[in-house]
């Protein structure tokens, strides 16, 4: 068995996002005792996204923030994307919905095949 060494990422994936290489790295803890100050910027930088009753709405985001822990910037990033991707189509879908977002049905269509109409 061959050790790696893991780190936790800050990662930043915007809703325009088509991939991994979309997806930007905030901020990384390279030991046990940074990863404190790194979970307080996470929140800190999702906080605009909670409800008045303190629950997070993934539609209510701007953008999408997401902690991952494994060993390279490039698979931080490639991880990031796939676990944010539910939540960047739930967000789009809900700006179609609610704005007539020609933006986000372009975005559902070419992006993730995803058709939706205003």
């Amino acid at each position: 068995m061959l050790y790696q060494e893991k780190f936790f990422y800050l990662c930043h994936v915007p809703l325009s996002a088509e991939g991994p290489k979309d997806v930007e790295i905030v901020r990384k803890a390279a030991d046990p005792n940074d990863f404190s100050s790194l979970f307080e910027k996470y929140e800190e930088l999702r906080s605009h996204a909670f409800n008045d009753d303190g629950l997070y709405s993934v539609i209510r985001a701007d953008d999408i923030y997401v902690l991952i822990r494994t060993t390279t910037p490039d698979q931080a990033k490639s991880e990031a994307f796939e676990e944010a991707k539910a939540g960047l189509i739930t967000n789009l879908e809900h700006r179609v919905m609610q704005n007539k977002d020609k933006n986000a049905v372009a975005i559902l269509r070419n992006v993730h095949n995803v058709e939706t109409s205003i």
